[in-house]
């Protein structure tokens, strides 16, 4: 064997220390596998970024050696940044059929479906590539067709849990493979990567059968119409809501493209049934007693221009939300997301709907796809690894999840805590952390992929923050004079009281001219640093304040 062959290397791309943007890898010979390629939202200091999605600059850099992305779940967590990974690395897709049907409505967006290879794969699939062969076993989670992943080496099995909980009812009938992940350890476990989402939270996660009976109750009490947001992607919540508005002889209107998406795949592709005639138009909403109307939307994690936050600021055409419409929130804020949820709440009582919302026993509206510590315990002694690293969750979650695995028997020392970039290399059997590759945050600013770098943003952040002031010079471009008094211009600096403040700024830039051109230093750029320079100093010696001063020049 060579060396490469006593070597596998395992690193996250995205994933670790952080809730989005999943992507791992395994390597070993001349192969390396992607596992799942997903993004994350922005939060507010990333001004004008659309995503984040992960650094691929170690894929790129061995492209002759990445054979494949295996997608665990349909989640935008794990799927969203696959158009921007295809346009730059075109390898094969392995997904299930719903979780390819999601692939495929993005790649249409991105015009890439033509040109991309995607390959059907469920629990009993088995792949190989090079000396690395790849099965898979079901998991359960809050949307169809989950798998696990197990990587089978000469030097041992590696597996990936995916995104995962131990629900012994699910409503879809998809249960998890316990006996086959019992198989599994018993072939022997050499590390398992699984997911730490929830392993803060005691005990089991509930049944997602226990939230039908609370739907049922809550559309059967709704005295108007009703208004639920849920995950689009969770099509057993979804067809729950439809079974509640069937019992209680409602229409359902879709509102928000990925809810209309995702249903549409989900109908087609038999995991969603619905009665016919039960969809109806948004347009047909008022045009039915409110009593017989459900509207199914987008929003439940408080994102400003999905569809229950322009309903809850009246800013939806057509429809609106009444007293005594009731709002039902059937979704947990991801954590970071608490502040925009709460602020669409206060504005819908403040339109006097009933709101319910929340996981607690008041509402039980909510279940997690993500297991518990019971959960995350059950899997780690169904596998009973000799070496573990807990992924998918902030740091506190790894930590947490890493006690578990030692409560159940895994070696202190045998358990990785690692971040983004981190490499676990198992050699002859014995893992080490002792490197890294280079990783980071790729943004997505509109169509432009990694184009928007920390300057960008920094610019972004000051004119947010204090402005910006704009200095116009129009100038002789033979004799370099002024030809008129700058014009001096404020965009989101001050909106009063700004003709003196003008005069002296007008003044200076004049007086700067004048004494550059006598010193024969008149050149543009010598001109537009002293010009940022003094009327910087000048604004924030009267103002206290840094505008973001852009000096432009007119030659004539």
């Amino acid at each position: 064997m060579s060396v490469t062959e006593n070597l596998i290397s395992v690193f996250a791309l995205g994933g670790l220390n952080e809730i989005g943007k999943n992507m791992y890898a395994i390597e070993y010979s001349n192969d390396i596998v992607i596992i799942d390629c997903g993004n994350k939202f922005p939060d507010e200091s990333l001004l004008g970024i659309d995503l984040i999605i992960p650094d691929i600059t170690y894929l790129i850099e061995n492209k002759d050696r990445v054979r494949a992305l295996i997608v665990t779940h349909g989640h935008e967590d794990h799927i969203g940044g696959i158009p921007f990974f295809l346009k730059r690395l075109n390898v094969p897709v392995y997904a299930t059929r719903f979780t390819l049907g999601l692939i495929e409505i993005k790649l249409k967006e991105h015009k890439l479906l033509r040109e991309s290879e995607l390959l059907e794969i469920n629990s009993h699939s088995k792949l190989k590539f090079g000396k690395m062969g790849v099965s898979f076993f079901k998991v359960t989670h809050s949307i169809p067709d989950c798998l696990g992943i197990v990587f089978q080496t000469p030097l041992g099995n590696i597996v990936h849990t995916g995104d995962f909980k131990f629900d012994l009812t699910p409503v879809n009938n998809q249960h998890s493979d316990i006996h086959k992940m019992a198989e599994i350890g018993n072939e022997g476990v050499l590390l398992l990567l699984s997911e730490s989402t929830n392993a803060e939270r005691p005990g089991l996660t509930p049944s997602e059968q226990t939230i039908g009976e609370q739907l049922d109750a809550a559309f059967m009490k709704a005295e108007r119409k009703v208004i639920i947001s849920t995950f689009a992607s969770n099509i057993s919540r979804v067809q729950q809501i439809v079974n509640a508005a069937q019992k209680t002889n409602r229409k359902i209107a879709l509102l928000g493209r990925s809810m209309v998406n995702v249903v549409a795949v989900a109908i087609e592709r038999g995991y969603l049934t619905v009665p016919d005639g039960m969809l109806i138009d948004q347009n047909e909403i008022n045009e039915l007693p409110p009593e017989k109307v459900a509207i199914l939307c987008t929003g439940s994690q408080g994102e400003p221009l999905a569809a229950l936050a322009r309903l809850s600021t009246g800013n939806f055409r057509g429809i609106d939300i009444l007293p005594k419409d009731t709002v039902i929130f059937a979704a947990g804020p991801i954590p970071g997301n608490e502040r925009n949820v709460t602020s669409i709440i206060d504005n819908l009582y403040a339109l006097g709907a009933t709101v319910i919302y929340g996981s607690g026993s008041s509402s039980r509206i909510h279940v997690s796809g993500h297991g518990y510590q019971e959960d995350l315990k059950l899997m780690l002694t169904l596998m009973n690894p000799k070496y573990f690293i807990p992924i998918h969750g902030e740091l506190r979650m790894l930590h947490h999840h890493r006690l578990l695995a030692e409560s159940i028997g895994v070696d202190r020392g045998n358990t990785f805590i690692m971040n983004n970039g981190d490499v676990v290399d198992i050699e002859h059997g014995i893992a080490r952390q002792t490197r890294n590759i280079p990783v980071g945050n790729t943004y997505v600013d509109g169509g432009e992929i990694g184009n928007v770098g920390g300057f960008v943003l920094r610019d972004r952040k000051q004119f947010s923050e204090d402005g910006m002031l704009i200095i116009v010079l129009t100038m002789s471009k033979a004799e370099g004079k002024l030809l008129s008094e700058p014009e001096t211009i404020s965009r989101g600096f001050i909106d009063s009281d700004f003709s003196e403040l003008r005069r002296n700024l007008n003044q200076l830039t004049t007086k700067i001219v004048n004494e550059l051109q006598e010193e024969n230093r008149n050149q543009w750029n010598v001109l537009k640093r002293e010009i940022k320079k003094s009327i910087q100093q000048r604004v924030f010696n009267q103002m206290k304040r840094k505008p973001m001063i852009v000096p432009i020049l007119i030659e004539i």
